[in-house]
């Protein structure tokens, strides 16, 4: 038997009556959660409701997005479509034909898009990005390197505007 002066393992005080016989007993022994304990306990509950908050908001942006982009891309199929004509007539049917190949296959795009929710396209681009590493870091790059060049225009005509005198 372990000397009495000794405390087990994981306990910082001694409670009387409490006694450890055997190691079936010892597990029984059950320790009041501390401060910190209940604290480290809010955080992980509002990181839980943080993190589902946050994947509500994303899923919700990405269904606009989506509804956005495949009416935009329905829009885009339509104008290709009404240039064919004027190639036929300009460049030659086989030119008219290209359009409309491309219009088809812009409006079947959009139709794909709108007909996905927001959790198959998370998935789809999940499963792309595990296929295709360097072609996805690629185009992240690209977004990158377009946003910010977006950004730093729109600061410069901003600059511009306020040395102007303008609003």
């Amino acid at each position: 038997m372990a000397d009495p002066k000794e405390l087990p393992e994981g306990t910082d005080t001694v409670i009387s009556g409490a006694a450890v016989k055997n190691e079936n007993e010892e597990a029984l022994i059950v320790r009041e959660p501390t401060t910190r304990d209940r604290m480290l306990e809010k955080v992980r509950d509002g990181r839980g409701k943080l993190a589902g908050q946050a994947a509500d908001k994303t899923r919700g942006l990405v269904g606009q997005g989506l509804e956005r982009s495949s009416e935009a891309l329905a829009n885009v199929s339509k104008l290709v479509g009404d240039t064919a004509a004027g190639l036929d007539e300009r460049l030659g049917e086989e030119y008219g034909d290209y359009a409309r190949k491309a219009a088809t296959a812009i409006d079947d795009v959009a139709n794909s898009l709108a007909s996905k929710n927001p959790d198959e396209l998370i998935e789809d681009t999940r499963n792309f990005v595990r296929k295709s590493p360097g072609i996805a870091l690629a185009g992240a790059a690209i977004v990158g390197f377009a946003l910010a060049r977006l950004v730093k225009s729109g600061l410069d005509d901003a600059r511009g505007r306020n040395r102007d005198g303008e609003d």
